[in-house]
């Protein structure tokens, strides 16, 4: 702890031991990872305050704990100033419910936050499990904290935060305590995701398949980036008859499925390819961008002028949108750059001018006859899930190269950002369906779930019986509530790449893999031949 930072949450961590120096791989400060801690102890705090004061509970609570949560994301928030602001808040929820520990001077752990390095300096397998509660909650709370914005919410899941955050801060449990909770967190994040689903379908209409361009017209646009569907809905409100055509970015790419937003004739397609991908992507874009939640990387000079932030992503010094919702700043600059003056052709990773999505769990199960039908007779051998989060770091080909291996008479059940290394392939069908089906983001995780669940159900076996195999990439934390809720469900075999977490422990991962059979990714050759025997 003598370094200027630690930080180990996300799979590009520095020597896949943790970011130590001056600033993180991901290009956050090492000032701003301390803030980041400390907003993480306050939170602990008030999770400790509210043990005995649940009736004192509000909303504001709830939400002043999603946002905190969500702020600490990898690529969410850079901004020294809007952290100080949530350790703000979260201070005055503290105290509400235990107003007269302000005016004591004795600790009784009832006053006081939490200071994270107890956690980073402790003993590794239990640094390892309460970094598996924290990183997976911190992943849960994105979600939770789309369906809020939708008017979505549960009890259970929020009360779950604080039993979490309080976990996380005990420096006396080990491993019958916390183990527990690890599981716990991916049995709240079925719930929660469902809860989002639940938000998006029932706001926005079931997803169909949609045919995508990466194509952009001429004339002026604006391209829209992160995960949240509301502010893609704001925007394209405020732009509608105005000339301004919208592009989705990275994981906005599904909002194309969803009738209520098809019906904009001014949605055109899709800009550039992965989160990773972006400054060398926007660098000569004539165009703003808006960042509505993590996946923002630090704008270089050449267009840092044109890079706006809402929600909790924040960043020194670009123009914020608050809560109004008021995008005409995005608005009169998409027109003061004008756009493109003739049709520019892009194309994906693989040289295709055109993806799809728009295959949810509600697309995927109304044809489960035709998908039965075609595993029975023998036309369709294997499901391979292959997805996640996509990153720079070198290995990541890998996907591409086991989706183009992978066996004619297979589909390619797919989701996130890790899709764009093969979703612009042509891979043709196979029992008269697509051989890639991108089920959304990564929150969609839950559509592959019941889809396996359902399939499960009408061959009447276990789903670890089925001809499915998962082959997962991660990144940040959102993978991580994800690969808990499998683990939840008892899914074993899972592939994990392109590196296994920094932050999980050899012990720890010895338990994993022998109780769930995890294993990392070698070469798409020697895993296809274990996976088809």
């Amino acid at each position: 702890m003598d370094n200027k930072m630690f930080c180990f949450q996300c799979e590009q961590t520095a020597g896949c031991k943790g970011c130590m120096g001056a600033a993180g791989v991901c290009g956050k400060k090492a000032d701003t990872a301390e803030l980041q801690d400390k907003l993480t102890g306050a939170l602990i705090g008030l999770a400790r305050a509210t043990e005995g004061n649940e009736a004192l509970v509000t909303d504001t609570t709830d939400k002043v704990v999603l946002e905190g949560l969500f702020t600490t994301v990898t690529n969410v928030n850079f901004n020294n100033d809007t952290i100080l602001e949530l350790l703000h808040r979260v201070e005055e929820e503290k105290k509400k419910l235990v107003p007269n520990c302000y005016a004591c001077t004795s600790s009784c752990g009832r006053n006081n936050n939490y200071d994270m390095k107890n956690l980073w300096t402790a003993d590794e397998d239990t640094r390892s499990l309460r970094s598996l509660i924290l990183f997976g909650i911190r992943g849960m709370a994105a979600y939770a904290y789309h369906a809020s914005v939708l008017g979505f919410t549960d009890s259970d899941v929020n009360h779950f935060f604080y039993k979490a955050l309080f976990a996380v801060g005990r420096d006396d449990w080990r491993m019958d305590e916390l183990l527990p909770i690890v599981m716990e967190v991916g049995e709240v994040n079925l719930k929660c995701m469902a809860l989002l689903d639940k938000a998006n379908t029932e706001t926005y209409g079931n997803p169909v398949p949609t045919e995508v361009t990466l194509t952009v017209e001429k004339g002026p646009f604006i391209v829209i980036s992160g995960h949240d569907l509301y502010d893609l809905k704001q925007l394209l409100e405020q732009t509608k008859d105005k000339g301004i055509n919208v592009y989705t970015h990275g994981e906005m790419l599904p909002a194309h499925g969803y009738p209520e937003l098809k019906k904009y004739p001014h949605l055109k397609g899709n800009f550039g390819t992965a989160w990773q991908n972006q400054q060398k992507e926007f660098a000569d874009i004539p165009a703003p961008i808006l960042f509505t939640t993590n996946c923002l990387m630090p704008p270089k000079a050449s267009y840092a002028d044109r890079v706006y932030t809402t929600e909790v992503v924040s960043y020194p010094q670009l123009v914020h949108i608050g809560d109004d919702k008021d995008f005409t700043p995005v608005i009169e600059k998409a027109f003061e750059l004008g756009g493109y003056p003739t049709e520019m052709l892009f194309t994906g990773l693989n040289g295709g001018n055109k993806v799809m999505t728009g295959f949810a769990h509600h697309t995927v199960l109304s044809v489960a006859d035709q998908v039965i039908g075609a595993v029975k007779a023998g036309a369709i051998s294997h499901f391979f899930l292959v997805g996640g989060c996509d990153g720079a770091k070198p290995g990541r080909n890998y996907y591409t190269e086991f989706v183009k291996q992978a066996p004619a008479d297979s589909i390619i059940l797919t989701l996130a950002c890790g899709k764009y290394r093969f979703n612009d392939l042509d891979l043709g069908t196979v029992g008269g369906l697509p051989r890639i089906m991108d089920m959304g983001q990564c929150n969609d995780a839950y559509s592959a779930i019941k889809v396996a669940l359902a399939l499960a159900e009408a061959f009447a076996c276990d789903v670890n019986e089925l001809p499915l195999s998962l082959v997962l990439s991660w990144y940040e934390q959102k993978a991580v509530c994800i690969l808990l809720t499998l683990l939840h469900l008892g899914i074993r075999n899972i592939l994990l790449g392109p590196s296994l977490p920094a932050f999980v422990s050899p012990n720890v991962l010895d338990f994993l893999v022998e109780n769930y059979h995890i294993a990392p990714i070698s070469t798409p050759e020697d895993d296809l031949r274990k996976i088809l025997g």
